[in-house]
C-alpha cells in the first residue's frame, strides 16, 4: 500500500491566509502557463497585455499577476536575480500546483506547468549582437544548485558536462561547485523559438561580475574563461550567451516533471564589447512573442 508523504510545516511553510511562504500566492491564483521575469517591474509590462486580471500580489522581489490573454489564463511572476531565487520559485510553484495545502500531501492528479522565462543576457558569439533574441535549448549551470537534488544525473547531459569541463581545464576550486547541463523542454522550445529565434547553449552563472568573466578591482581566477567558453563547440553547437537563471529553471523543471524554457534578449555582446542600456524599449517585442506562443 502506497502512503503519500506528509510535508510538515518546517518544510512546506504556509502563511495564515493560505498562501505559500515567499510568493504569497494561493493555489487558486496560479495558472498552468507561467511567464517568469527577473525584474518585478517587468511583470506590469507583461500584464499590460492581459484583457483581465485576477490578482496582483507583491512580496519581496516576487511580484505576481494572474490574468487572461487571448483566452489563455497566464501567471506573470518576477523571480529577482539568480538561481537561488529560481530554487524558491520553482519549488513553491510546484507545491501550489501539486500539494494539497489542507492535508499537506501530494494531490492525486499531477498538474504540469508550462514555464517560460523572459530575460536579458550577454551574447558570446559574433552572431549574437545586442538586440538578438535567444532561446536556450540547453543551459549549463555554474551555480551548483542542481547538485543538491537526488536524480540530477538522470536529467542532465553528462557527456556535455565532461566535455566543457575538459575544455575549460578547471580543477580544484575552479570546478567547485560542479557544473551541470540541463536541456529545456523540446516541445515548448520548438513552440516558442519557431524559426525566428537563435537557439543555442546558455551558461548560467552564480554572479554578474567574476562568474561571468568581468573584472573590476578583483583579479579573476581564470582570466581566459570567456575565451574558452566562446570557443567551446559540442555536437556542432556553441555557447551563445551568459545569464543567471536558466540552468536552475531547466533542471528543476525536469526533476519536477514540468515544461520549461528560457528566452533572452542580448543587451551586451562580450565579444564586441558593446552594450545597449536602452533595451527596455525593445523587450516588449519579446514579451508579446512569448504571450502569443505560450
Amino acid at each position: 500500500m502506497n502512503t503519500k508523504t506528509y510535508f510538515p510545516p518546517s518544510e512546506l511553510i504556509i502563511n495564515e491566509d493560505g498562501s505559500i511562504f515567499h510568493l504569497h500566492v494561493r493555489p487558486d491564483q496560479l495558472a498552468s502557463k507561467v511567464i517568469l521575469v527577473g525584474d518585478p517591474g517587468r511583470v506590469d509590462l507583461v500584464a499590460s497585455h492581459f484583457e483581465s486580471k485576477e490578482c496582483d500580489i507583491q512580496s519581496r522581489e516576487f511580484h505576481t499577476v494572474t490574468g487572461t490573454y487571448q483566452g489563455k489564463r497566464i501567471t506573470a511572476m518576477s523571480t529577482g536575480i539568480g538561481c537561488d531565487n529560481i530554487d524558491i520559485v520553482m519549488n513553491e510553484l510546484d507545491a501550489l500546483a501539486n500539494i494539497d495545502f489542507l492535508t499537506r500531501k501530494e494531490k492525486d492528479t499531477f498538474q504540469q506547468l508550462e514555464l517560460v522565462r523572459i530575460g536579458t543576457c550577454g551574447g558570446l558569439q559574433h552572431y549574437t549582437p545586442a538586440g538578438t533574441f535567444i532561446c536556450s535549448e540547453t543551459s549549463i549551470g555554474l551555480d551548483g544548485l542542481l547538485n543538491f537534488y537526488e536524480g540530477r544525473n538522470a536529467v542532465c547531459d553528462l557527456p556535455l558536462e565532461r566535455a566543457l569541463l575538459n575544455h575549460l581545464g578547471w580543477s580544484g576550486n575552479l570546478c567547485s561547485p560542479a557544473l551541470y547541463a540541463a536541456h529545456a523542454d523540446k516541445e515548448l522550445t520548438e513552440r516558442i523559438a519557431e524559426k525566428d529565434l537563435v537557439r543555442g547553449i546558455t551558461v548560467a552563472c552564480g554572479g554578474f561580475f567574476g562568474p561571468q568573466g568581468r573584472r573590476l578591482r578583483i583579479p579573476l581566477a581564470d582570466p581566459h574563461q570567456n575565451e574558452k567558453i566562446e570557443s567551446f563547440e559540442y555536437q556542432g553547437k556553441h555557447i551563445t550567451n551568459y545569464e543567471m537563471e536558466s540552468s536552475a529553471l531547466a533542471g528543476l523543471a525536469r526533476l519536477l516533471g514540468h515544461k520549461a524554457t528560457t528566452v533572452c534578449m542580448v543587451i551586451a555582446n562580450r565579444v564586441k564589447k558593446e552594450a545597449d542600456t536602452g533595451y527596455k524599449t525593445h523587450i516588449d517585442d519579446l514579451i508579446q512573442l512569448v504571450l502569443n506562443r505560450i
